[in-house]
């Protein structure tokens, strides 16, 4: 059976949105770090791990977050969390960090939170707050295993890399941006060269927006003189008209 133009029409209307809203689905859920961008120099900063529970009937009851160790962290404190359990572990470093207080030579490798659940539909912050960032590198990449009741893990492991589609089980990456130091020595640069200009030289830049601003000022008021005349102009239009009338009348009689 054949269609009308109209069903025709609709249909692939109908085919046409059901093309864009499955492009525009979101990708899968998966654990991220929040915030996902911070200065190189921060400190003390508190970050939260999401961890969303993509199971339709198990619930999610063990999380584990991995920490790199080729740009260490030294020191993590972890946020009571209420129902779970926490474990910092800690891995000796083949080469040591060096601070003003001294040698590091232990640096965070894992922090596991078990007996808590996270049924399906829901997700759950893990908070941290992290002591001094690793330097030598702009990211910190993290790996998560998520335990779900049944025994599946979801392992997010999987480094993205720039350029390229996500990965299927992207792990949790930190960003880091230049110092905040470096924003401020910048805008005190950008401050020093926006200098007055010399005495006896001219301003040509406020000079042509004087320019403008005259211009500007010639074209409004003539264009008030245009409207001005356009009325009266239709006031003298509308009057002789109907003296024309008046006298066209007369005539009549």
């Amino acid at each position: 059976m054949s269609l009308s133009p109209k069903k025709r029409l609709a249909a692939a209307c109908a085919l046409g949105a059901a093309v864009v809203l499955g492009a525009a689905a979101p990708a899968s859920a998966h654990v991220i770090v929040q915030p996902s961008s911070v200065p190189k120099d921060a400190t003390d900063q508190t970050f939260a791990f999401r961890v969303p529970n993509e199971d339709d009937k198990n619930s999610t009851v063990k999380v584990e977050i991995d920490f790199p160790t080729d740009h260490p962290i030294p020191s993590v404190k972890v946020a009571p969390l209420p129902g779970w359990t926490d474990a910092i572990q800690t891995t000796k470093l083949a080469t040591p960090i060096h601070t003003d207080d001294g040698d590091i030579t232990d640096a965070v490798s894992q922090v596991v939170w078990t007996g808590g659940q996270i049924t399906p539909g829901h997700f759950q912050d893990f908070t941290v707050d992290l002591g001094a960032l690793p330097d030598g590198t702009d990211k910190v990449v993290f790996k998560a295993l998520q335990t779900y009741g049944d025994g599946t893990v979801a392992r997010w492991i999987e480094e993205p890399q720039a350029g390229q589609p996500e990965p299927k089980n992207p792990a949790p990456v930190l960003k880091l941006t230049a110092p905040a130091g470096d924003s401020d020595a910048a805008g005190t640069a950008a401050g020093a060269k926006a200098t007055p200009a010399p005495a006896g030289t001219t301003n040509t830049t406020s000079t042509a927006t004087a320019k403008a601003d005259g211009s500007d000022s010639t074209a409004r008021a003539l264009g008030i003189a245009g409207i001005v005349v356009g009325v009266v102009g239709a006031a003298v239009g509308a009057v002789l008209g109907r003296r024309g009338r008046g006298t066209g009348t007369g005539a009549s009689a």
